[in-house]
């Protein structure tokens, strides 16, 4: 890697700066919780989580995004195998995610907390009040990762027996879902409902709460919600999905969109697709939708270290978990493959794809190395799903800029190889670097931002509401506005939406 062309940079702004994290242990390295220093198994203390809140605060981080799956990966050998992720760890066990966000944000200030709930882990009545509960208890600091889940494992379990639906149909699902809980934490609850007269003793007014009534498809909800308005009103929404319902899903919803690719040419071409598809059927301007690319860095004092360092970490690495985490996330069985087979030439559409992501090389890795499965088995181990950087703190801010500047990315998502080392090597030497190019910020840029301000900034005079091309905007039922301009006005906007969607505007 070579140093950067000062007088060819561009003027720079601070970057998101997100960690990866999940209730469970290892993430995206199966098999590192065996090395010495990794700690990610205490991830069922409330030590754990606070220690890394508080680590990534003094690093400026803009939030924690945490990660969730609602089964385990039993397609490898399988179906229903789950023995090769139990022995490794692979994902497996995992503990419910929101449980420890009130305890972070009590030891923090800033820190924003990115939480994962699927659209098919519990009605959308009973999540609501969950969300805005975490909303009000943070501060305003919280965003739902909308999912709508891609393991048959927890469908089994959570749709009486039934596996998981198409991916189009569960996206259906999740559109109408997501409008239930817009509807619930905006349009049944007025700004100024609760009154808190004590000379009335009136609490909350109930001529400024309303039913929602909403009959679908999937749902019936009357409402009311059953929380009051939460500092943000609505949580930012956050998305992960890259598929064209994906695309789709977060061009019309999503506030920050989370993106895996392994060059930056492929994620620009991701980032303009989203986006054109946000401004062409959504009318949604091109920045109010952020972009944060997966990343893992391993670091050291010279490139010759991190190297040695990458490899001890990957010697830790667990090939049968790497094996059951492609095969669940691909769906299809590596396993019915030899491992000595070029999985480009044996695979289906989904193996060869999947599979030609992979371009980060090992050290020491032959031109002419075939991917075969073992060779994806042992890339998974370290990183997972996504890059991995390797090298001194300044080469790595190098390469992180390139990808900034050739796909006009704003943020990374970094996740551990090992946990709390990773993070730490972040904040004590990358951030530094980021910092001296203009690609992170020195301070937070006031005390208690929502998480909206933590990723939009304060500027502008509801900064911790969703901008107004959002399709949630005038779901809100606003202090002072009558029920009956309001319901009149929610219905127009209902039905611009509904055509929108449709693609008839």
């Amino acid at each position: 890697m070579t140093q950067p062309d000062i007088k060819k940079q561009r003027i720079r702004k601070p970057l998101i700066i997100n960690a990866f994290d999940m209730s469970c242990s290892g993430l995206q390295a199966p098999g590192l919780w065996k090395h010495p220093e990794d700690k990610s198994s205490d991830y069922k203390t409330i030590g754990y989580w606070t220690s890394l809140a508080k680590l990534l605060e003094k690093g400026k981080f803009n939030s924690l995004f945490i990660a969730d799956v609602m089964g385990g990966y039993d397609v490898y050998n399988g179906p229903g195998n789950i023995a090769p992720a139990a022995i490794s760890g692979a994902q497996w066990p995992v503990n419910e995610p929101s449980a420890v966000v009130a305890a972070m944000a009590a030891v923090t200030k800033n820190l924003s907390f990115g939480i994962t709930f699927s659209t098919i882990s519990e009605a959308p009545y009973h999540f609501t009040r969950r969300l805005a509960t975490l909303d009000h208890l943070t501060g305003g600091r919280v965003g739902w990762n909308v999912v709508s889940s891609y393991l048959d494992s927890a469908a089994r379990n959570l749709l009486n027996g039934e596996d998981l639906p198409p991916r189009d149909e569960r996206y259906d699902r999740a559109e109408e879902y997501i409008q239930v809980v817009y509807e619930l934490l905006l349009s049944s609850w007025r700004d100024d409902a609760v009154v808190k007269d004590r000379k009335t003793g009136v609490y909350s007014d109930p001529s400024r709460i309303r039913q929602i009534n909403h009959e679908g498809k999937f749902f019936k909800v009357p409402g009311p919600n059953i929380t009051e308005p939460s500092p943000q009103r609505l949580p930012v929404i956050l998305q992960a999905g890259t598929s064209k319902a994906g695309k789709n899903f977060a061009a019309k919803n999503a506030e920050v969109v989370f993106i895996t690719t392994f060059t930056p040419e492929s994620l620009g071409k991701q980032i303009k697709d989203i986006k054109r598809i946000a401004k062409e059927k959504y009318n949604r301007d091109d920045d109010s939708v952020k972009v944060v690319q997966l990343i893992t860095t391993v670091i050291g004092k010279t490139h010759e270290e991190a190297e040695e360092k990458y490899k001890e970490l990957k010697s830790y690495g667990d090939l049968e978990g790497a094996q059951a985490l492609f095969s669940g996330w691909t769906g299809i069985d590596i396993g019915q493959f030899n491992y000595e087979d070029e999985l480009r030439d044996v695979g289906s559409n989904a193996v060869r794809g999947f599979v030609d992501n992979w371009t980060k090389k090992s050290p020491g890795d032959p031109e002419d190395l075939k991917k075969t499965r073992e060779y994806v088995a042992k890339q998974i181990t370290v990183g997972g799903l996504g890059p991995v950087l390797y090298g001194t703190a300044a080469e790595v801010a190098d390469e992180l800029e390139r990808w900034v500047d050739i796909s006009g990315v704003d943020g990374f998502n970094f996740t551990y190889a090992i946990t709390p080392g990773s993070f730490e090597d972040i904040v004590e030497h990358l951030l530094p670097e980021l910092r001296i190019r203009g690609l992170a910020w020195n301070e937070y840029p006031e005390e208690r931002l929502t998480f909206r301000e933590n990723i939009f900034g304060t500027e502008g005079k509801d900064s911790t509401f969703v901008k107004p091309s959002h399709p949630a905007y005038d779901l809100r039922w606003r202090s002072g506005v009558s029920r009956d301009d309001f319901e009149a006005k929610l219905e127009k906007t209902k039905a611009k939406w509904t055509e929108l969607s449709r693609g008839e505007t």
